[in-house]
Order: C-alpha cells, then sequence, then structure tokens
C-alpha cells in the first residue's frame, strides 16, 4: 500500500457520516420511486467520496481538515517548527516557541444533475447509487479540481493558479531541463522545498526529454511517475493546457467536506442547462425521463501563496 493510499483511507475517517442508516429503512428492498429525495445514506454516501478522494488532485496532495458538520472553519496549522540548539555544559537550553496560523475555511456547494430513464425509478436504492456512483464522483472531482488548482469557475476566492501568479511565481517557455529547475528555483527563493508536480497527460513527451546533456541522466522517470524525484500527478482536464506544469508545497493547501450528500430525484421537470439534440430543452415529462440531482458541500484554503509556482507555454501571458 502506497503513502498517497494510506493517507485517503485516514482522509475518509473525517468525513464519515455515522449512524446515518434508519433501522428501518434496507437500501437493498427500497425501491427509488419510495425515497426519491434525502441525505445520502454512509455506505453509498463514502464509497462515492472516496472514488472523488482517489481522483481528485486536491484532495491527493493537499491536508484534510475536519470541519466538525460545520459549513465554516477556523483551523490553525504551523507556519515554522520547534527548532534544536547545540548546548554546552551546564548551559541552559533555549527554547522556541513554534508560530501557529489562523486560518477560515468555507465552504460552498456542488451540484450534479444526472438524466436518466424512468425505469430507474424501480431499481432497490442500492442498485441505483451504485449504477450512479462513478458519474457522480466524476463530475464533483473534476469540478472541484478545476476550480482550486486552476481558478476555473471558482468561488474560492484562492486558486493554485492564482496564487503562483499573485507570488510572481510564473514562468514561460518549453518544458525542458533548465525549464524545470528554474521552476523549482522559483519556490527555493521563497524558502519552499517542492513536494509534488501537477501536469497532464499530454506532457509526458516533453517530460521524457527533460535530460541533463552533459551527464545524460533524465530527470522524469515514467514508471515511478516522478520528475526530479517528486511525484507528478496528472490532472484529466481540458482546462489545463498542453505545456502546464504546476509545482508546490502541497501541504500548504487545505480542503473539507463538512456534510454527507444530499439528492433528489425529479420527473416533472424542465431543465434548462441540458438540451436534446436539436438544442430543444429537455422535459422530463413528455420524454419519460428523470433527472437525479446530488449536491456536494466542499471547502478550500491555500496557506501560502508562495508555496506554488508554475511553467507556462511561451505563448501564454499571465493574467495579473
Amino acid at each position: 500500500m502506497n503513502k498517497m493510499t494510506e493517507k485517503l483511507k485516514l482522509n475518509i475517517q473525517f468525513f464519515a457520516a455515522p449512524n446515518m442508516t434508519p433501522q428501518t429503512f434496507n437500501p437493498d428492498h427500497v425501491m427509488m420511486h419510495e425515497m426519491k429525495d434525502g441525505t445520502l445514506l454512509n455506505n453509498f454516501n463514502e464509497p462515492i467520496l472516496l472514488d472523488i478522494m482517489q481522483n481528485s488532485k486536491i484532495m491527493q496532495l493537499g491536508k484534510a481538515v475536519d470541519m466538525g458538520g460545520k459549513s465554516e472553519k477556523k483551523f490553525t496549522y504551523w507556519a515554522d517548527k520547534p527548532g534544536a540548539y547545540w548546548v554546552a555544559e551546564g548551559e541552559k537550553i533555549k527554547t522556541t516557541k513554534p508560530t501557529t496560523v489562523s486560518a477560515t475555511m468555507r465552504s460552498h456547494k456542488l451540484a450534479v444533475i444526472i438524466l436518466a430513464s424512468r425505469e430507474y425509478l424501480n431499481y432497490t436504492y442500492s442498485d441505483f447509487f451504485n449504477v450512479m456512483k462513478p458519474q457522480i464522483a466524476e463530475a464533483f472531482y473534476k469540478k472541484f479540481d478545476e476550480a482550486g488548482l486552476l481558478g476555473v469557475e471558482n468561488p474560492f476566492v484562492q486558486s493554485v493558479a492564482k496564487a503562483a501568479t499573485d507570488a510572481g511565481n510564473v514562468i514561460t517557455g518549453e518544458i525542458n531541463l533548465d525549464k524545470i529547475l528554474e521552476l523549482e528555483d522559483k519556490l527555493l527563493s521563497h524558502d519552499v522545498d517542492p513536494n509534488a508536480f501537477i501536469s497532464k497527460n499530454q506532457n509526458k513527451t516533453a517530460l521524457r526529454g527533460v535530460i541533463d546533456e552533459v551527464t545524460k541522466e533524465r530527470y522524469y522517470d515514467q514508471s515511478a511517475k516522478t520528475l526530479d524525484g517528486l511525484p507528478v500527478v496528472d490532472l484529466k482536464s481540458s482546462e489545463i493546457k498542453k505545456g502546464e506544469i504546476y509545482a508546490g508545497d502541497f501541504d500548504k493547501m487545505f480542503y473539507g467536506v463538512p456534510y454527507p450528500m444530499s439528492y433528489e430525484i425529479s420527473t416533472q421537470a424542465q431543465l434548462s442547462t441540458i438540451t436534446n439534440a436539436d438544442g430543444s430543452p429537455v422535459n422530463l415529462y413528455e420524454q419519460e425521463l428523470i433527472s437525479l440531482r446530488c449536491t456536494m458541500d466542499v471547502a478550500f484554503h491555500i496557506a501560502q501563496e508562495e508555496a506554488f509556482a508554475k511553467l507556462a507555454p511561451a505563448a501564454e501571458v499571465p493574467v495579473a
């Protein structure tokens, strides 16, 4: 079991909703037409959340905060650590008080609407959400990552992309050894040690060319998914451009999930954001469809803007 898997298994404990299942409700026997709305039972909330955590780059790399079932959470984190000192015989040992910083995270609501045939109302609760789980999870982790990492349709005041820009840690150019070292040096100039990179699958060809021309040392290990010895995670989103790479100390990125997911099924609505092939609105009643609306609350916080840097393609001009 690798460290990332261990971390995800530990973090899921923050977000479990114990004692959620009513004693009189058996999800293997109750049909969906009998349970069209409510809070998702924990034995379904947890596996969907685990799927999200296993795929979200924010949740893979960042640090989880227990929101305590609240939409807003004040928490503290270490800005530095206690120091050690050389001590002469009989000399008093010096003491240092490590610095802690207070921060507040506020959650925002994510929602997804999934269309399905009316036949799904005759599925049991268990079968229904087992079928829907991959679609729900993918919609949530993609949207959360695009907001928190790239700043796309972002309800939070921060993002990794904005932090890198505000800190002056954006460089431009092609992916090569000089640019990767320059990207790391941007962070080192702020006394920040990077612990991971965020890239995309299309960058692998260029990353294989990150080689020291003198020693012929390859800095990218495709089998281990490391660059200069640090893990590389690929963000599956069309919003990250080919040639973009982010580096950072992702221990300075925090997230939280305050509540279990909620859902509601509609059979009557006309949907304004989903259209048919001919461009007309989807009318559930007329087309004998149902829509599942699922909502999830997530919080996000960046503790130090200088902890993140970005390599952008040469044609891209950073937005101030």
